[in-house]
């Protein structure tokens, strides 16, 4: 029986959230256009300013904005009151979130936006609160009952709040015509960045990394070279200088089945592969495992500029692709 309440009770949380979330696009009108205009207008940051769980959710709404190309900050109520209020100029729009629609810390902060000539959009659970009547944008997040079974918890509510910061923040997004590009570059460290950012060039092996080999050297030092750079190639070159194929440690172990005069051949004459595939410096990483994949090979050549006979200026290995976390 336990198991089976457990089981209702979850799933009537979800269904109440579900609905509180749902109930707001009729929500969503004039006010919310008013509050996209105000912040895509300033030249400032918006600063979110909330109280208990509603600061909690002001952080997460500050940090969506903020990352989706939307300037923004949040500032602690309780702080502000106590010198933070330094950190809003008149430059800044402020979203002030409180479901009472009566939080005392914020109301406090209200006297000082007015005299900063910063305009204040609100999110609240009551209308007819002092906050909203303190405010240039009002939109309700007003739910039926929270999702606790005790009707207390900021559950339901706190969602609702959430959900309506996220469509804030997207029809910012589209206005300003932020692009996956965009994105990117305020997050290198994630995967999208990586995959958007990362070129051959970050990753490349190159300079005494390359796995070069003497076109006259037998094939025990060939073997050697081979292993000791780790890329599974050779690049033979001749006295001039001049690349003129390579071998891999694939090609090696085929023709130590077939040729039992290996061992007195030289790398020239060991080489399989005359023209190895290229790519250009600038290649995003994600194309080059691409490229990779189609020809099934783990290798790619990397020029800085058109491809010549001449020793590459790096080479691309698989391994280096997937470390460097872009799947």
């Amino acid at each position: 029986m336990a198991k089976s309440k457990n089981i209702r009770i979850g799933r009537e949380v979800l269904r109440i959230e579900a609905e509180a979330v749902s109930n707001l696009r009729r929500k969503i009108g004039d006010s919310f256009d008013t509050a996209v205009e105000l912040i895509f207008e300033c030249s400032g940051r918006v600063v979110v300013t909330g109280m208990g769980k509603s600061g909690l959710i002001s952080q997460k709404i500050a940090s969506t904005l903020a990352s989706t190309g939307t300037p923004a900050q949040f500032v602690h109520p309780s702080e502000a009151v106590h010198g933070d209020l330094g950190m809003v100029t008149g430059n800044d729009v402020v979203l002030a979130i409180s479901n009472s629609g009566e939080t005392h810390e914020i109301i406090q902060l209200m006297p000082a936006f007015q005299r900063l000539g910063v305009k204040v959009i609100a999110f609240v659970g009551r209308v007819d609160g002092k906050v909203a009547a303190m405010s240039d944008a009002v939109i309700d997040v007003s739910v039926e009952r929270e999702a606790c079974t005790l009707d207390l918890a900021p559950t339901a509510s706190t969602t609702a709040t959430l959900a309506l910061g996220d469509a804030l923040a997207i029809a910012l997004l589209e206005k300003r015509g932020f692009q996956r590009e965009d994105f990117a570059l305020l997050h290198p460290a994630g995967t999208l960045g990586k995959k958007l950012l990362l070129t051959a060039r970050e990753i490349m092996h190159e300079g005494d990394e390359l796995p070069i080999v003497d076109a006259d050297m037998d094939v025990k030092s060939t073997l050697l070279t081979i292993s000791e750079k780790r890329l599974g190639i050779g690049v033979v070159v001749g006295d001039d200088g001049k690349m003129k194929g390579i071998i891999t440690d694939g090609d090696l172990r085929r023709i130590f089945e077939k040729d039992e005069d290996i061992l007195e051949k030289t790398a020239e004459a060991l080489i399989m592969t005359r023209k190895p595939r290229w790519i250009a410096e600038d290649t995003l990483a994600i194309n080059a495992l691409e490229i990779m994949e189609k020809h099934s090979i783990t290798s790619l050549f990397v020029y800085n500029g058109k491809k010549t006979d001449d020793v590459p200026d790096g080479i691309l290995h698989i391994h280096d692709i997937l470390k460097s976390g872009v799947m």
